[in-house]
């Protein structure tokens, strides 16, 4: 998918070196974006493999998401990736979904603030761990519930960010809302993403929100329509110690050789540059630069895109059995290594 590979060669030719929390440095920049027309065909890359174990995660992870749970103890079978941030028994401090089907609701409120009531259609009342009697909301059905009787409606937003909650978290969230907007008789997503890990984490954000996108779509009688991605920092890890330090001395001289670029082949001979000047990255390190694997991927031409298979049920009945992908074509794998 172009649209992809473009963030990736927009993030390394303009980007700027920036150290993080991780203690994995990156080359980042601001404000990448673009939009995928999603009735072309299912937008999982075809430029490496993301099917087998990694689609398996991948719809676990979302189906995940619309349980509204905030536990890990279902996902561990199927994927680790969250055990970094849980705590002993499996908890997240924040978790997407908990917001999007149980977001909070304050009580009382500051003066002249307007909330809903426990008779309210999308308000559930439930206990926390003390006991007491705490009210959250449901913003999945509430966006169900919109399109069906308001779809011009500009106000179907989920979000999983509460400022309180993302200021001690272990890990705020990274993809933290998205907005329903109907045009023309067809169901658009815009995902907004404060922070984009371009080589791992993007790929999966796309396939998952296009995923929810039809999902949405076929159980609310809409055309799938298009699927708009805004991350506020778009970044690309490029290793620890020296080898992630060289970039802070040497990336003017990588955009320069990118700059040259001509035609997909050329990203092949930057990368042999570059692995020629960078120092080897430190034993049990390796792959924290994600900088070649990305240039490979750039030096490879999109195949056409598969699409998905949704069953007919409701939302909240859905299981993995229930998404299939069919005709994925794909290079082979490339190996990057998660940041925590």
């Amino acid at each position: 998918m172009q649209q992809y590979l473009d963030l990736v060669d927009e993030t390394l030719s303009t980007g700027t070196y920036k150290p993080n929390r991780t203690g994995v440095d990156t080359v980042a920049t601001f404000n990448g974006g673009y939009t995928i027309d999603l009735s072309e065909g299912f937008p999982l890359l075809t430029t490496k493999k993301l099917d087998g174990y990694r689609w398996n995660s991948l719809i676990h992870e979302v189906l995940w998401y619309l349980s509204g749970e905030e536990h890990v103890r279902n996902l561990r079978e199927h994927t680790k990736i969250w055990d970094a941030w849980a705590d002993e028994e499996g908890r997240l401090d924040t978790a997407y979904g908990r917001f999007w089907r149980r977001y909070p609701v304050p009580e009382g409120g500051l003066e002249g603030e307007t909330w809903p009531d426990e008779s309210q259609r999308w308000v559930t009342v439930e206990e926390d761990a003390e006991g007491k009697q705490v009210r959250t909301f449901d913003q999945i059905q509430y966006v169900l519930d919109t399109l069906a009787e308001n779809p011009h409606s500009r106000r179907m937003v989920v979000n999983a960010w509460h400022p309180a909650n993302a200021a001690v978290s272990t890990l705020p969230p990274c993809h933290y809302t998205f907005v329903v907007n109907v045009q023309g008789g067809k169901l658009n997503l815009h995902l907004t993403q404060r922070s984009g890990d371009v080589a791992l984490g993007v790929p999966f954000n796309i396939a998952a929100y296009a995923l929810l996108a039809k999902a949405i779509a076929q159980r609310t009688a809409f055309e799938v329509g298009e699927f708009g991605h805004t991350i506020v920092d778009a970044h690309v890890y490029c290793g620890t110690g020296d080898r992630g330090a060289w970039y802070g001395d040497n990336l003017d001289r990588l955009q320069d050789r990118l700059a040259g670029v001509e035609e997909k082949a050329d990203y092949r001979g930057v990368r042999a540059w570059l692995e020629d000047e960078a120092p080897a990255e430190a034993a049990g390190e390796e792959n924290y630069d994600h900088v070649p694997g990305l240039l490979e991927q750039l030096s490879r031409e999109p195949r056409e895109r598969p699409r998905i298979e949704i069953a007919d049920k409701p939302l909240d009945e859905l299981t993995y059995d229930d998404v299939e992908l069919v005709d994925y074509d794909s290079a082979e794998g490339l190996s990057f290594a998660v940041a925590e």
